[in-house]
């Protein structure tokens, strides 16, 4: 069996969707549900919170403005620390929130400082309305050489509720890992 890592970035904080300030990232809800599906079934799975050097805001209209001139300005973020022993991993979840129609920029910057040659990648993300917005295909492109699975994407006020785990858990089981 794989060794399989799900990385992913998840902003807490205030939730344009839900309107309230949350702890825990819906992105970092999804990944929870993830890791607990893949442990039920026998995985050996890590789970790896990418954490911005730089901590975002926490009021939604302020992580905004700074997403919005990360992307204008095609910024890379730095992350705190990396992935350790990422090359022994087989499977690669990645997920992300979707900001500014985009995956954030920090998940540019981790996608192109890996090697994915040879690598099963399963994007996931969470959104507020608009889906993955062709960011699934974005991932593919940057992860040269993986091979790409089907990503899944949420919206982030399901991403917290049963319901939502119910389908993430349905999606895993049809995943060819």
């Amino acid at each position: 069996m794989s060794k399989v890592l799900v990385c992913f970035f998840s902003a807490g904080g205030e939730d344009v969707v839900a309107g309230e300030k949350n702890e825990v990232g819906n992105t970092a809800m999804m990944a929870d549900a993830i890791v607990a599906k893949l442990k039920e079934d026998g995985h050996d799975v890590t789970s790896f919170q990418i954490m911005p050097k730089e901590p975002y805001p926490d009021s939604y209209d302020q992580k905004l403005v700074k997403a919005t001139e990360e992307r204008a300005m095609q910024e890379r973020p730095e992350y705190a620390e990396d992935v350790p022993g990422f090359d022994d991993y087989d499977t690669i979840f990645i997920g992300y929130p979707i900001w500014c129609s985009d995956l954030p920029m920090i998940m540019y910057t981790f996608l192109e400082r890996h090697v994915f040659t040879g690598k099963i990648v399963i994007p996931f993300c969470t959104h507020g309305g608009s889906g993955e917005v062709d960011t699934f295909r974005v991932v593919a492109e940057k992860a040269v050489g993986s091979a790409p699975e089907q990503g899944f994407a949420m919206s982030g006020e399901l991403a917290r509720q049963p319901g939502g785990r119910k389908q993430v858990y349905y999606w895993v089981d049809q995943l060819a890992i």
